[in-house]
């Protein structure tokens, strides 16, 4: 899932705002520390976890998992790991620049670490640094994407500043796949669909969607936004069935698109069974494609524009939602019929940090607050030099126990013997 980050040079801005991976569970970080909420359900919403010990600016949650990685206002340069649950610090990495983004795949297990002009590829069972892409074209927003499936765990991020390119990088096998020439204009927003074999893409023009094959970088769908200029698109979002597509801007308005074949016969082209085809003959190419431009399926309306905001399509209890998290703390539940499309009506609200601390699974006040402990440094066994390290050695063969055989096609972290805590202090060059 995408995110919206809080920080910025002036202090404007409240809150960052994001959903997990498979949108189970919802993420709020800021000076105040951070929160995490379970969404399983649309008339409440509960307080999985409550952090008030240190600022925050970024939070990823690994799915419904107990690990989370977080980075700090104060220490913008430092990633940490840490074991909600035990109130625990797992490790920490530092790097060269800020960090601006940060991604998890459970199931072939990576951490992926976005600065502007360089991305950190981890094993997250020991995050160890498996690859480095260096001297990335400058992506001062850090803008990428990995996607979540077991089966394709693949990185895209720009390929270009001045225009619209995607990289896409193998994550699991570490090299280069290919590269989309997606938009003339550089890029603003970045999703993976849910299998891993889409991709979504934005441009700073923010007027036409695109969504091209992460295979071969065919096109397979085309959608307008709308006609306006200067609209700035923070978020692309699939639903978690793979049929629809989200995208959201500084506008008042989410628009949701179907992916579905057009209904023309194969044989024929849209040139040679519509009215367009006696006037694509004269009309330039641009003017043309405005009109075989798939439009919006259904939209939903905020209350006010000029948020940034993250969203996600996904079935609670029994409906499909779109989700829109903002980033001055609040979140907006719309029902969406997958029929009929059109409007979507609002169906709660709810204000994000005004929500209660208390968890429902009674977890203790030191596991709600307590994310400071520290059980020592293993740097260097990291490096390789195990001598005088014996304790230290112990904790790291247990992590490698713990992970040598994961479960069928998936690493947990729910298990808390599955991930044992331990520190690591390293530096990241």
């Amino acid at each position: 899932m995408s995110s919206t980050s809080s920080a910025d040079t002036n202090g404007s801005k409240n809150y960052f705002v994001n959903f997990n991976q498979d949108s189970t569970s919802l993420a709020i970080g800021g000076k105040f520390g951070y929160k995490l909420f379970s969404l399983g359900s649309v008339d409440r919403l509960d307080q999985i976890y409550s952090n008030a010990a240190q600022d925050c600016c970024i939070v990823e949650r690994l799915f419904n998992s107990s690990l989370v990685a977080m980075v700090s206002l104060t220490a913008p340069r430092k990633l940490k790991v840490c074991h909600f649950k035990k109130g625990s610090e797992i490790c920490n990495y530092s790097y060269s620049n800020t960090i601006l983004g940060v991604k998890l795949n459970r199931y072939r297990a990576r951490v992926v670490v976005c600065l502007e002009e360089s991305l950190y590829i981890h094993n997250i069972r020991d995050m160890k640094v498996l690859h480095t892409i260096r001297d990335t074209p400058p992506n001062p927003k850090g803008l990428c994407a990995l996607s979540s499936t077991s089966e394709n765990c693949y990185l895209a991020y720009p390929g270009s500043a001045a225009v619209g390119e995607v990289q896409i990088f193998d994550a699991m096998y570490l090299n280069a796949k290919l590269m989309i020439h997606a938009h003339d204009s550089p890029l603003a927003a970045l999703a993976f669909g849910p299998n891993g074999i889409k991709i979504a893409t934005a441009s700073e023009k923010g007027t036409v969607i695109r969504v091209f094959s992460v295979t071969d970088g065919t096109k397979l769908f085309e959608f307008r936004r709308g006609v306006k200029r200067c609209v700035t698109i923070s978020c692309l979002s699939f639903s978690t069935c793979g049929q629809f597509l989200a995208c959201s801007s500084n506008t008042e308005t989410v628009h949701i698109f179907k992916l579905e074949e057009p209904k023309d016969s194969p044989k024929k082209s849209v040139e040679e069974t519509s009215w367009m085809g006696y006037f694509s003959t004269y009309l330039p190419t641009q003017v043309t494609g405005v009109f075989t431009q798939g439009r919006a399926f259904a939209t939903a309306y905020l209350p006010f524009g000029g948020v940034k905001n993250v969203i996600s399509i996904v079935y609670i209890q029994d409906g499909l939602r779109l989700l829109v998290a903002t980033e001055d703390g609040l979140l907006y539940i719309y029902n969406f019929d997958s029929s009929e499309g059109g409007d979507l009506q609002l169906y709660k609200k709810y204000q994000l940090n005004d929500i209660g601390t208390d968890r429902p699974d009674g977890a203790t006040e030191g596991e709600k607050n307590n994310t400071t402990g520290l059980l020592g440094s293993y740097a260097g066994i990291v490096k390789g030099n195990t001598s005088g390290q014996m304790s230290e050695s112990d904790k790291l063969r247990e992590m490698a126990q713990a992970t040598e055989v994961p479960p069928q096609d998936a690493f947990q972290f729910t298990d808390d013997q599955e991930y044992p805590p331990l520190t690591q202090n390293s530096d990241v060059n």
